[in-house]
């Protein structure tokens, strides 16, 4: 059991990070036709603007959310708040974000497998990537129920302390792990296998997020006399 725990937690997130890096590099740089983000808006509009926006609203919330959360050192936020504290709006916030991510996952989900025009047009890999992020929400939102029967932040500590170890290559993160509730686990064994496909999906697009259109200039168009 050690030896599976030392190889998910202490192993296997250093090999999705190398996955993810290098094969985003390889694909943009081998592939670039392939690089996109493969909408489905021009084949059927049909309730897309509501799920997409649930969707990416949640995700991006609940992205930077964990970003923030698991890497901020207790030292940062210890002066201002308590573990109690900082867990109770991580529940809050993270699950206001987290429902409206299942809801336009789910419906974006259902017009993949309903819709017979975004059917055709799409692949298997576009189902799989939305199948396993409505996984991956439905079990962040159980991890919250879990949470509430310990909000002394013990356990938010420990997963911080395991996400902080990976990233700065200091010790053996799968000690991080002991202990933790088995929903917790596959929650962010779940979340590592998502760099894993990262580079073969349309996943790469967030790469690419438009930020200079915010400073863009306007685009004149003009009617032909």
């Amino acid at each position: 059991m050690n030896y599976l725990n030392t190889l998910v937690f202490g192993v296997y997130p250093y090999m999705a990070m190398a996955i993810f890096m290098i094969g985003s590099w390889i694909r943009y740089d081998q592939a670039q036709y392939t690089w996109k983000a493969g909408s489905s808006q021009m084949v059927s509009k049909k309730g897309l603007r509501l799920a997409s926006n649930l969707f990416h609203v949640g995700i991006i919330t609940i992205f930077f959310g964990h970003l923030v959360g698991l890497l901020t050192p207790s030292w940062v936020y210890e002066p201002f708040m308590t573990a109690t504290t900082k867990q109770t709006m991580a529940i809050v916030i993270g699950g206001i974000a987290g429902v409206m991510c299942w809801v336009g996952a789910a419906l974006l989900l259902k017009r993949r497998l309903t819709d017979p025009y975004v059917r055709a047009t799409g692949s298997t890999a576009d189902l799989l990537v939305i199948a396993i992020l409505f996984i991956q929400v439905s079990l962040g939102l159980m991890t919250i129920f879990i949470s509430l029967g310990h909000m002394d932040g013990s356990v938010m500590k420990q997963l911080s302390h395991w996400a902080q170890s990976v990233v700065t290559l200091q010790g053996n993160p799968a000690n991080y792990m002991i202990g933790i509730h088995p929903i917790f686990k596959l929650h962010i064994f779940l979340g590592m296998t998502l760099f894993v496909i990262f580079p073969f999906t349309r996943l790469v697009h967030i790469w690419s997020v438009p930020l200079e259109y915010i400073t863009r200039r306007y685009q004149l168009v003009r009617k032909r006399a």
